[in-house]
């Protein structure tokens, strides 16, 4: 099979899998958006999902969180993930923020990794799923799985996602990062991975 065909493959399982795949993250606007994505780093979606109703009870503006000090922003997210310093990252880029886009999220890659806290993987998120903009975050799924399918060599997040956006039509990649994610979580996770339940892996090399 030819990496075409792999990737034809690839695409027709996860359309049938997961034809419409959701935000795993909630959110209620595109601020809260931004700063649930920025939590999300060395965090699972289901511990971001935990804290964020009484931080975004709270403040789902940039205004509203800097009626908050670092330390209580920390108070409530402390259980996720390198809390002390998204603390300080949501704080400060609140202030920016409102300083520097009226208290917008800017929508460009350049404003968006300017922030604190923000890398190009949140950046590439913010773009796809808040603002429609063709895009192809990479996380550690999608790393392990576009190796995993032959798809790609590369030894980093940069080469990966360069890899995908070759492959995959444009059109798709908005939806099928998030297709990879699920599929991951569900079909073939890092940890108690069964080969059995690997439908694409069956497919591409049975």
């Amino acid at each position: 099979m030819t990496k075409k065909e792999r990737v034809a493959v690839v695409i027709d399982t996860l359309e049938e899998l997961f034809p419409n795949p959701a935000i795993p993250l909630d959110h209620i606007n595109t601020y809260t958006f931004l700063i649930a994505v920025l939590m999300s780093a060395q965090t699972t979606d289901a511990m971001v999902n935990r804290v964020t109703p009484e931080l975004f009870r709270l403040a789902d503006n940039p205004y509203d969180m800097l009626k908050l000090s670092v330390d209580e922003i920390y108070q409530i997210i402390r259980k996720v993930g390198l809390a002390p310093r998204k603390s300080k990252a949501i704080y400060d880029l609140s202030h920016i923020l409102i300083d520097k886009y009226n208290g917008k999220v800017p929508d460009t890659f350049e404003g968006l990794e300017s922030l604190p806290g923000v890398g190009h993987k949140t950046a590439s998120v913010l773009m796809s799923q808040a603002f429609g903009v063709p895009a192809f975050p990479v996380d550690t799924h999608i790393h392990r799985l576009m190796k995993q399918w032959k798809l790609s060599q590369g030894k980093n997040v940069v080469q990966v996602e360069k890899d995908a956006k070759r492959l995959f039509p444009q059109e798709k990649w908005n939806d099928i990062h998030l297709q990879i994610i699920y599929y991951g979580r569900q079909y073939a996770p890092a940890r108690g991975y069964k080969p059995e339940k690997d439908i694409i892996m069956q497919k591409l090399f049975a």
